[in-house]
């Protein structure tokens, strides 16, 4: 389990450390948690929003009216919606993947959860995270969330990390593996 004064050393961390006290001061943590995921899942599949959060020439006032647009459309909740506000004025709005990744582990360690980041080839449906979610509660004892990432670079194979653990089964690894073993 990833500690919280962890995941405050990071920039990304301390506005995610900065939400959750807001959101828990307003009783909120599970509206933000829900308009982070509808966010993190939006930027995942828009190439538009990965250009926007992620361009150097956005002007500040730009990429905050683009930002604020976004956000009232997707309807997030206000906590959410200020933050992104204060990121966009920072230039900061690059570090939103990070955020989202941040608060969930804040908000599952505040339920007593385990949160596995986990990364795979390709998406992965209902029936193979519940599977998972199963074998990882056998393996640390606890119920675990799991927030799913894809990465094709992988090949195959799963990347799982929890806290600081890694168990990584991915096929790239085994060939790198191999590689190595085989140049002696």
């Amino acid at each position: 389990m990833e500690n919280s004064s962890g995941i405050r050393a990071s920039l990304a961390g301390r506005y995610a450390t900065a939400l959750f006290a807001l959101a828990t001061e307003n009783k909120a943590i599970d509206k933000v948690e829900a308009s982070l995921a509808s966010l993190g899942k939006a930027v995942s599949e828009s190439d538009d929003l990965k250009a926007l959060i992620s361009s150097p020439v956005l002007s500040r006032a730009t990429a905050a009216t683009a930002i604020a647009a976004l956000a009232k459309k997707m309807k997030l909740d206000g906590l959410t919606t200020n933050t992104l506000g204060v990121l966009a004025a920072n230039r900061r709005l690059d570090q939103i993947p990070a955020i989202i990744r941040a608060f969930t582990t804040l908000a599952a360690n505040h339920r007593g959860e385990v949160t596995a980041e986990v990364t795979s080839a390709h998406p992965m449906d209902d029936a193979q995270i519940d599977a998972l979610k199963a074998q990882l509660k056998k393996r640390v004892g606890n119920d675990v969330s799991v927030s799913t990432f894809v990465d094709p670079s992988i090949l195959g194979g799963l990347v799982v990390k929890i806290g600081s653990q890694m168990i990584d089964n991915s096929i790239k690894t085994r060939l790198n593996t191999l590689s190595q073993a085989m140049k002696g």
